[in-house]
């Protein structure tokens, strides 16, 4: 990557004025440091900002000369802050959540910036928010939570990226780059021990294989215990009417939620001789085998003798016991951290009974070829071909009782195949037009297989859907260096995209479903479309150290078929959301490179956003003819309904007042209103800001001791476009902090940290299905925790 760092991060203007550039500042540098007495290396080193590189416009630049609204946080600051996890990274960026899900969404994020993204796993549904691992598409929520496995950096960007990042980064994107393996024989190695038996082991090794071939090797374990006690309510109750499922000598504890089990390892082998071509292979493995989701349930409202429509005596199949409880007799107290889910389903009503694990577990693994060929001195060929692979599977028990009531129980497989191809160039007096061509594709199968026994609402049924996708793409993006100082910036990309989605209900035993699944079992749904999207934008570099910006994009989030259908009728596919972005932004390094200010105001006009039909409004089409009299009758459909807008203002600042000193700071607002209800987009806070500081005290030439305090505060926050007041999260700021002793001579470091630190009860995600079944469950968060932290770097 030096190489193309080199060749393509060059100043507006001629070599001239770089030279005089850098006489003035040398100058102006002697000058600093006969006023201060300072040394030049250590005020140059540690006073000064580092430049922050970037790849968002397809080649390496300075992030301040980047017109794209992006955090970029390498390693060092993510060690710093605590942070292990890709979802803890969102503290500090403003307009971004990722939020973690119940059990009933398996192994993934809700993901959003800006008010768009999405929070459903499903595979009828695309993301909204790119993820990418070393610029390889992640095309699915499940799986997103991943860990930050001896990275480079990580880059967020902001707004619709439809142009450079392609379909589903309508919201933006998260980038996340490895370090690449340079051959100089140094490494890692870290043991991490905290609250509740935590236990991180980290590893990674850099080595030449021979004068041109160099490897990298990564290794993780995280082993945790949960801090959700699932209680066995029989056990703890005896005289309930419940059966215990538990021994009377036992705490009555029969799993504990929240639990960590992860393990991780990333091989990288480059070949570089210095000539026109460099190989890159990376290699990955991943296997999370753990409990659920931590859930407790909030609220309930359900009445056996009015829901639903399963036959027979709802009272027999939601209490077999005849204990005389209903589910609000469940609800803990605020503030608890314990449910008493059972996970198992009696005999009740001519139902089979059923028996789940209660766990959550993801295995995935991916290879990927990167080719960088420098065609001659003014033009690159960069390939990128991938292919990924996973398998999951996840049980909820979503009343978190020992009723019969709602239990699942499901699996999903995934691969795709991608071919990214780029051919990055230059031309005209001093290569002043930058341009990009390209081209993508990719191939992609999810089967969503699952039994669902769902006692408040039908009788229990099974699915196994083959959901297959594909995409294609062809993009140009071209920046104008017009004068030293304006930059004119364009793109363009099509994207050609279908998918197809096989039902497959089948009754609890095998056979034929029951109304009103009977006659959706092989029944297909497609959906095919193509779409333009294009941006322009204009940057001004007043100065060395300030550059404004004022840019229109568009973005896409893709089409599907309605993945929850009641009725073969509502097999039926919907069309892709659109969003239109207009932006200004200003990018600034002020008091002789000390303070990096950056600001961003945008306007987004969402349109055709993908939203289930209001109830009774869905046409008579949608249902089959022996269900138009039926008063009863459900709808559950997808429809390109929703139209939103948003405004929002951000503003992210780093600042070293003094030689050691870091502070850096962030903040957003988001005004998002549905042009037909006023309501606010799930996962979207009004207001979110972080602060964090630390200081290097330095003990000797070779020992330092640095603490670092964080806080970070989310505004209320809805998870559906309903804005229920019964499932918004309350507002909530979480502190964090690390005090770091650091051994440079020999390459040793000690860390305490504590996060949580004033054991903040606040919850990540919810799952409101109360108003058809009753019941609101809440995933609370970590509550406050300490660990200490060894490392040898060599």
């Amino acid at each position: 990557m030096d190489r193309v760092i080199n060749r393509h991060s060059r100043h507006r203007g001629s070599a001239e004025r770089w030279r005089a550039l850098g006489m003035v500042s040398s100058v102006a540098l002697v000058a600093t440091f006969a006023g201060s007495g300072a040394s030049p290396a250590l005020a140059q080193d540690e006073s000064v900002l580092d430049t922050i590189t970037v790849t968002a416009q397809f080649r390496s630049q300075n992030l301040q000369e980047t017109p794209i609204a992006i955090t970029a946080v390498n390693s060092e600051t993510m060690e710093m802050r605590s942070q292990t996890s890709v979802n803890q990274i969102a503290a500090q960026a403003p307009s971004v959540t990722l939020a973690t899900r119940g059990a009933a969404y398996g192994p993934s994020m809700a993901i959003s910036i800006r008010g768009v993204g999405q929070s459903d796993f499903n595979p009828a549904y695309e993301p909204g928010v790119g993820m990418y691992v070393d610029d390889v598409y992640y095309a699915t929520l499940t799986g997103s939570i991943m860990d930050l496995l001896d990275l480079d950096r990580v880059e967020i960007l902001r707004g619709p990226q439809g142009t450079l990042a392609g379909k589903n980064s309508i919201g933006g994107a998260v980038k996340l780059y490895s370090k690449e393996p340079v051959g100089d024989n140094t490494g890692y190695a870290a043991a991490t021990y905290g609250s509740r038996n935590r236990l991180d082991l980290r590893a990674s090794a850099d080595f030449a294989l021979a004068d041109s071939l160099f490897a990298r090797i990564s290794g993780v374990s995280k082993q945790q215990d949960g801090y959700v006690d699932r209680i066995d309510y029989g056990c703890a109750f005896p005289n309930s009417g419940i059966p215990r499922n538990m021994s009377s000598n036992t705490d009555c504890v029969a799993a504990k939620e929240g639990q960590i089990n992860y393990d991780a390892v990333r091989g990288i082998l480059r070949w570089d001789n210095d000539g026109p071509v460099a190989i890159t292979l990376i290699g990955d493995y991943t296997n999370d085998d753990r409990t659920t989701s931590p859930s407790v349930l909030v609220a309930a409202n359900f009445d056996p003798a009015t829901a639903g429509r399963v036959p027979g005596s709802m009272k027999e199949t939601t209490d077999p016991y005849n204990s005389g409880l209903t589910l609000s007799d469940f609800v803990p107290p605020a503030g608890s951290y314990y449910n008493y889910a059972g996970y198992v389903h009696e005999p009740a009503g001519g139902l089979e009974g059923r028996y789940t694990e209660g766990r959550s577990y993801f295995e995935g693994w991916g290879v990927s070829g990167k080719i960088d060929w420098d065609i001659n001195e003014s033009m690159q060929l960069e390939s990128i071909t991938a292919y990924r692979s996973y398998t999951s599977g996840f049980s909820n028990d979503n009343d978190l009782s020992p009723l019969n009531m709602s239990l699942g129980d499901g699996t999903l497989d995934f691969w795709s195949f991608s071919q990214e191809v780029r051919l990055n160039g230059a031309f005209g007096e001093n290569e002043q037009v930058e341009w990009t061509v390209g081209g993508f594709y990719m191939d992609q199968r999810s089967t969503y297989a699952s039994y669902q026994d769902l006692r408040f609402s039908l009788a229990p049924f099974q699915q196994d859907d083959p959901v297959d996708s594909d995409t294609k793409a062809v993009f140009a993006h071209v920046n104008w260096i017009a004068t030293d100082q304006l930059t004119l910036v364009g793109g363009l990309r099509y994207t050609d995209e279908s998918k197809d989605y096989l039902f497959s209900r089948r009754s609890a035993d095998g056979g034929p479903a029951s109304s009103p699944f009977s006659n959706l079992d092989g029944q297909s749904g497609h959906y095919a479309g193509d779409h333009i999207d294009w941006r322009v934008g204009a940057q001004y570099q007043w100065t060395d150290s300030v550059m404004t910006y004022a840019q229109v994009a568009t973005g896409i989030k893709g089409g599907g078929v309605n993945p929850r259908p009641w009725y073969h009728t509502q097999a039926v596919g919907f069309g892709p959301e659109t969003l239109t972005s207009y932006e200004i932004g200003a990018k600034t390094e002020l008091l002789d490179r000390r303070l990096r200010l950056n600001a961003a105001v945008f306007y987004s006009d969402y349109t055709d956003i993908q939203v289930g039909a209001p109830a009774g409004t869905c046409p008579d089409s949608v249902f089959p003819p022996e269900e138009l009299d039926n008063p009863n009758r459900v709808c559950s459909l997808t429809i390109n309904a929703g139209k939103a807008e948003a405004k929002g203002v951000e503003l992210e600042a780093n600042f070293h007042p003094v030689s050691d000193a870091i502070i850096d700071a962030s903040v957003s607002y988001i005004d998002f209103e549905y042009s037909d209800t006023g309501n606010t987009a799930g996962f979207t806070p009004t207001w979110k800001w972080s602060v964090g500081a630390q200081y290097s005290f330095w003990l000797s030439d070779e020992h330092s001791l640095t603490p670092r305090f964080d806080i970070s505060y989310q505004d209320k926050m809805y998870i559906g476009s309903n804005n229920s007041e019964l499932s918004a999260i309350d507002s909530y700021a979480l502190a964090n902090a690390r005090v770091t002793y650091r051994d440079e001579a020999h390459g040793w470091q000690l860390a305490l940290e504590v996060t949580n630190l004033f054991d903040k009860y606040y919850f990540t995600s919810m799952y409101d299905a109360y108003a058809r079944g009753g019941i609101l469950y809440g995933s609370p968060g970590h509550p406050r925790e300490w660990a200490v932290t060894v490392k040898k770097s060599f």
